[in-house]
């Protein structure tokens, strides 16, 4: 039974998190072990066993809160805007997802573990989250393009769902990744967040836009 507020029981389980974010900046999801993040939490391991029962619930504690943040940058697009074109919706979105390079980063891992490995509690709680950005994404297609019908929001929002997940690896390639593409003869770009993201974007609310021009 942990003992405490609700607000010190909060700020515990924030301050393992905010070390699971740090040393993630630096090391990888496998290199990252309860064990690395008891050594630099401000109290023992054993105490992180009262919030989290493995790793993959910290990882998605933090994936959770990536997602928090960025409803709250939908949120700010869908309130602070009366009007969007769709070239304006669309650089909205996508330098919404350009300050979340750690919300794409977590979703380029498997996900799958994460949530395997996790408490359905845990992983409810980070459905929600993830439920609520998908709603804000619908309702700033139904603000900014009246004319989208419920099944073309569903469309779109299913296509840019499974984009989001191959977005970081395109735009975070080492140096070493591409000097290999380039002895491999691969024809490789640089593209930032932002630019593929807009691409994405602008596409599928062109093509809306080009299917009902042929239908008049």
């Amino acid at each position: 039974m942990i003992k405490g507020t609700p607000e010190l029981l909060a700020e515990r389980r924030e301050e393992i998190v905010n070390v699971c974010e740090k040393l993630y900046k630096t090391m990888s999801f496998k290199e990252i072990t309860l064990k690395e993040i008891g050594k630099a939490a401000p109290f023992s391991r054993p105490t992180i066993y009262n919030y989290f029962q493995s790793k993959e619930e910290i990882f998605l504690a933090l994936f959770e809160r990536e997602y928090d943040r960025w409803s709250d940058a939908l949120a700010a697009i869908l309130n602070e805007h009366d009007v969007l074109s769709p070239e304006g919706l669309s650089e909205a979105i996508a330098e919404s997802l350009a300050n979340r390079e750690q919300l794409l980063k977590l979703l380029s891992m498997n996900n799958y573990d994460m949530e395997a490995n996790s408490r359905l509690e845990r992983l409810t709680s980070f459905k929600r989250a993830y439920g609520k950005s998908i709603q804000l994404l619908r309702e700033l297609l139904k603000k900014f393009c009246p004319e989208t019908t419920d099944a073309e929001i569903q469309k779109i929002v299913y296509v840019f769902l499974p984009f989001m997940f191959g977005v970081y690896p395109y735009a975070a390639v080492t140096e070493k990744q591409k000097a290999a593409m380039k002895e491999a003869g691969v024809d490789y770009a640089s593209r930032s967040i932002y630019e593929i993201t807009y691409d994405c974007l602008i596409r599928l609310l062109g093509s809306r836009q080009r299917g009902e021009k042929e239908m008049k």
